[in-house]
């Protein structure tokens, strides 16, 4: 058992922050943390949540290992740290499932990255540690960043190993190309992390992008005895594995899921709630090397790890993120239930979360799901119940519509434009005209530089449907551009000047001044 030592921890927060010259408003910004919560933290009154915990003490250079008593096994920065055999987890009572011994070669294994987004850019990042890592992207401007171990994306752990790896401070044999073909040849594995965006037409994931790279796999291996591991991270349909590998003649595709969150893609590789691996009896070696893989270069010392049929690790993939949807979607209807009675919605989400079968996470509501996964994933594994009965799946999808839909109309009153739907009218349209509404950020979470399939758009678009004038805060965008037909206004004291009301799904300290013209459903002020 771990016992957290909360006074050394704050202590250790006040002083490394003095010492390193840094004002509490300047931590606030770099945490992404409310400064009064960052005074309730360093006075002793506030336990930060993990991500809190991780981030402070990257920032503050401190050792999280340092202020858990029972954990002396940890050592500093992941160093030598002792990985533990399957006959001790045994003996301490949680036994990696289904896993087998293997033995990594110390020289490491020559490793390809298809696609350097979050997935593939964190495990390439992750791998880099122990192999010889080809990162391949068809974008020149990305593979040019990375090869000068500059991050294209926003990931606080993401930039601070390549920063490291600059500074000569951390080793990374990483190396970035947008030619693929010779990288493939070379590899003992391939590791598939090519976008699937969801096909409205033909209500399904567009796998374009991972057959090209299995293609030109294939062509660069053909004469290659001992073929190379493919592994696809991307998330694909149920079924899609076992019809790549008849379809191609391919028995060397694997299929392993991810579980991870933008902008902290890197930190959940680091420590991994578990680790799947979609394999049968002769790719099951193959997929235990992978697991083997991931874990050398975790820094969380006992990882889950399980293997299973192709088809039933992508099943699991699709279900995790309809089940997160689903609780997003629960909470969504709580706070509109409560927002329609005039309750409080807090009060209700800490009481309902009191009871340990339902817990105290995941629970902050939102303008709607949103992000690269959950519309998706919800959508494709809703078509693959086509001929299955179910009432659940297709509620979880119309939830989402109608929390837009509330949201919308809720800024709208707010606005004062009118009440609800049923006083709209086409006197109370013209006289949106005249109001302007602000979106402050497009991005779904806090630290995020991703907004695709942002809820907050899906609300953008209903507002300006219904005649209001719309403008954006987005500082990853270009000021004065538009962003469907909406102007970006990066100036933000122009911004809130302009704005009648301001809408913002995850709350900033920035906005404190003008909070009274703010709405947001970012109750507890974290993801």
């Amino acid at each position: 058992m771990m016992e957290y030592a909360k006074e050394a921890f704050t202590d250790a927060v006040l002083k490394s922050r003095k010492a390193l010259g840094i004002t509490q408003a300047e931590l606030a910004d770099k945490t992404k943390m409310n400064r009064s919560t960052l005074s309730k933290l360093e006075n002793g009154e506030y336990l930060p949540s993990i991500d809190q915990y991780m981030l402070l003490c990257s920032v503050l250079n401190l050792n999280p290992a340092d202020f858990f008593k029972g954990r002396e096994d940890i050592k500093k920065a992941g160093k030598n740290t002792k990985k533990t055999t399957a006959k001790e987890n045994e003996k301490s009572g949680e036994p990696e499932k289904d896993d087998f011994a293997v033995t990594l070669p110390k020289k490491g294994y020559k490793i390809a990255v298809a696609g350097t987004g979050y997935v593939g850019l964190s495990l390439a990042v992750l791998l880099a540690g122990h192999n010889q890592v080809t990162a391949v992207d068809i974008l020149p401007e990305k593979v040019e960043k990375i090869n000068r171990y500059v991050s294209p994306i926003q990931d606080d752990y993401i930039e601070m190993y390549l920063s490291e790896a600059k500074e000569g401070k951390r080793k990374l044999n990483l190396h970035a190309t947008t030619d693929g073909a010779p990288a493939y040849a070379d590899a003992d594995f391939i590791i598939i992390a090519a976008p699937t965006n969801y096909d409205s037409a033909k209500n399904f994931f567009d796998c374009s992008a991972v057959e090209n790279v299995i293609e030109t796999v294939l062509a660069a291996t053909k004469k290659k005895k001992n073929k190379p591991a493919i592994v696809i991270k991307s998330t694909i349909p149920v079924g899609y594995t076992e019809q790549v590998r008849k379809r191609y003649k391919a028995d060397n595709i694997l299929f392993s899921p991810e579980f991870l969150r933008e902008s902290k893609a890197l930190y959940d590789n680091l420590y991994p709630s578990r680790i799947i691996v979609g394999c049968n009896e002769n790719t099951k070696e193959k997929a235990a090397i992978f697991a083997a893989l991931l874990k050398q270069g975790a820094l969380k010392e006992k990882i889950d790890t399980l293997f299973v049929g192709y088809t039933e690790a992508e099943a699991t993939k699709l279900f995790v993120n309809t089940y997160l949807a689903l609780r997003v979607s629960y909470f969504n209807e709580l706070d509109t239930y409560a927002e329609i009675k005039g309750l409080n919605t807090a009060s209700i989400i800490k009481g309902v979360c009191m009871d340990p079968r339902v817990g105290d996470y995941y629970n902050n509501p939102s303008f709607g799901y949103g992000g690269y996964c959950l519309p998706k994933d919800t959508k494709q594994l809703l078509a693959n119940y086509n001929d299955v009965p179910q009432n659940m799946m297709s509620a979880i999808v119309e939830s989402n519509r109608t929390r837009k839909d509330f949201i919308a109309d809720r800024v709208l009153e707010i606005a004062g434009t009118y009440e609800n739907s049923e006083s709209y009218s086409k006197t109370k349209e013209s006289k949106q005209k005249d109001v302007v509404v602000g979106i402050f950020r497009l991005t779904m979470k806090a630290n995020s530089d991703n907004f695709r399939q942002s809820a907050i758009q899906g609300v953008m678009k209903r507002i300006k449907a219904k005649g209001a004038t719309v403008v954006i805060y987005e500082p990853t965008l270009e000021n004065g551009t538009t962003f469907f037909g909406s102007k970006v206004v990066n100036d933000l004291k122009k911004f809130k000047k302009m704005c009648g009301c301001i809408i913002a799904n995850r709350y900033d300290s920035v906005l404190d001044d003008v909070e009274e013209k703010v709405y947001t459903r970012d109750l507890f002020r974290r993801d």
